[in-house]
């Protein structure tokens, strides 16, 4: 037998991190993971625990059972559904919904989780605190707009962001979208997705799995900077 198939994912992250949805992702997979709690927006000596795995220091980092480790979330989450395709996570190469499936995969990384970068520390970039509350203003606004824009943009009538079953996609904006602005600001920015993420907040196989990595708490929707 295959060494490998025994042996769990590595993965570094903590609670409610961009580590959660390829947690969710592989909760839905079956696989075995061991979640290794690192949160790098907290301190220096956070960031520097993640050197060995990652030079960026940051989070997610995913260890394959192969050893070979993988970082950036949405190339992490389309990796597993390829890797993984009987969990049906994701279109095929051939399937006509990939095109799309891969445009937004990127989208939210490079125009609103990258904001977050700047959003933990404001000081990375601005002068004096008057500074770093327009950057918090500014990026909260700009978040916004891409929900927005990703919003309208969603094919309607179906129950999932691009079809009738639970995806990776949903899986990555549902979690996404928990941080600032909140969800409060989501659901009117975004009421087509709005629809989407209440459903996977809600699916059974994953209430556990939220339960412990990214409770519902209350006043969970609004709360927060």
């Amino acid at each position: 037998m295959n060494a490998e198939a025994n042996r769990p994912y590595r993965l570094y992250g903590g609670p409610g991190s961009g580590a959660t949805p390829v947690h969710a992702a592989l909760t839905l997979i079956g696989a075995p993971v061991e979640a290794i709690d690192v949160a790098p927006w907290e301190s220096e000596a956070e960031r520097n625990k993640l050197l060995p795995v990652n030079a960026m220091r940051q989070v997610p980092v995913l260890e394959l059972p192969s050893g070979e480790l993988m970082t950036e979330s949405a190339a992490i989450l389309i990796w597993l559904g390829d890797r993984h395709p009987e969990a049906g996570l994701a279109p095929s190469v051939d399937d006509p919904r990939r095109t799309q499936y891969l445009r937004w995969m990127s989208f939210i990384p490079a125009a609103i989780y990258s904001m977050f970068w700047v959003r933990d520390e404001p000081s990375r970039l601005a002068a004096d605190a008057r500074a770093e509350a327009v950057i918090k203003e500014r990026t909260a606004e700009r978040i916004a707009e891409c929900w927005r824009i990703m919003d309208a943009q969603m094919p309607r009538g179906t129950p999932y962001l691009l079809g009738a079953h639970i995806g990776m996609l949903d899986l990555y904006v549902t979690v996404v979208s928990r941080w600032t602005p909140r969800r409060v600001r989501f659901y009117r920015e975004a009421p087509r997705m709005a629809e989407v993420v209440r459903r996977v907040d809600a699916d059974p196989r994953l209430a556990d799995f939220w339960a412990a990595r990214f409770p519902f708490d209350e006043h969970w929707e609004s709360q927060g900077p």
